[in-house]
């Protein structure tokens, strides 16, 4: 977004904690978060947790991961900036929806695409038919063993936890509307249909409500 990063960005694989209270299948209706006006998806790839444990080692990460599959972080902009001007968040801005699915893939079937931090995998989105992002899982920077090694250090991560990878870059409306433009690259209105696609792992369709 032609932005600098701190330099502890490339330290620490920061996180923070979503609601489970909000994750929706892969063809359910998505809500605008109230009062939000900046609506938008995030293409992400989610990790989910098989085998419990505590300060996991980035070299064991994998044999405690189930399966990948296609995650949306769906996320209120404007909440979201509003919050984190606070230095505590985001919250409100996060909280409404998390679209996870249609199915985990075991990494051993996609074993054959490993490239890079993590594998081959195209990742593509669109809204109302019209390509919006467009990615490689590949370029991930923090892989998930590094994810998982930071998050579970000093506590527990469960059987059925889900890791996000973070977007993928051009992978929101965000970028692309600073990139290129609110014209090329509206915020998500209600009838819209976002379609998350990643090769090898399938697509969640959602109309935005």
């Amino acid at each position: 977004m032609n932005l600098d990063l701190d330099p502890l960005w490339y330290e620490i694989p920061v996180f923070y904690f979503s609601n489970p209270a909000a994750i929706r299948g892969p063809h359910d209706d998505v809500a605008i978060s109230p009062g939000s006006a900046a609506f938008d998806y995030e293409l992400e790839i989610a990790a989910v947790i098989g085998t419990p444990g505590s300060d996991i080692a980035a070299a064991d990460a994998d044999r405690h991961i189930a399966g990948y599959t296609v995650l949306s972080d769906w996320s209120a902009r404007d909440l979201q900036a509003r919050e984190m001007r606070l230095n505590l968040g985001p919250a409100k801005g996060k909280d409404t929806a998390t679209s996870i699915g249609p199915v985990p893939v075991t990494p051993d079937e996609l074993e054959p695409y490993r490239a890079g931090n993590a594998y081959d995998l195209a990742m593509t989105a669109s809204v109302n038919g019209k390509l919006y992002s467009v990615g490689n899982f590949s370029t991930i920077f923090w892989n998930f063993g590094a994810l998982i090694e930071h998050a579970s250090r000093g506590t527990e991560l469960r059987t059925g936890d889900v890791i996000g990878s973070g977007t993928v870059g051009t992978g929101c409306i965000l970028e692309l509307s600073l990139t290129h433009g609110s014209d090329a690259y509206p915020w998500l209105r209600p009838g819209d249909t976002v379609a998350l696609s990643i090769e090898h792992l399938g697509e969640i369709i959602t109309r935005i409500r």
